[in-house]
């Protein structure tokens, strides 16, 4: 079941569009925001693993310098 943005909603039947149009355009801009936020939660769950990735390469190259 898909949601609406009532402000984006609100804002296009304001400027004129049809009720449907607007329903439509709403429920679209949501399902983007929706896709939008799961790739900035794998993006961060790829960050962590680069970080880990890196601290591991990165910790033993220091010991032995300063060993």
């Amino acid at each position: 079941m898909s949601t609406m943005n009532s402000e984006i909603y609100t804002a296009l039947i304001d400027a004129g569009s049809s009720e449907e149009k607007a329903k439509a355009a709403a429920v679209s801009v949501t399902d983007y925001e929706r896709v939008i936020n799961d790739v900035r939660s794998e993006l961060r769950l790829i960050k962590w693993g680069i970080g880990l990735i890196i601290a591991a390469e990165v910790l033993p190259l220091m010991k032995s310098f300063f060993a």
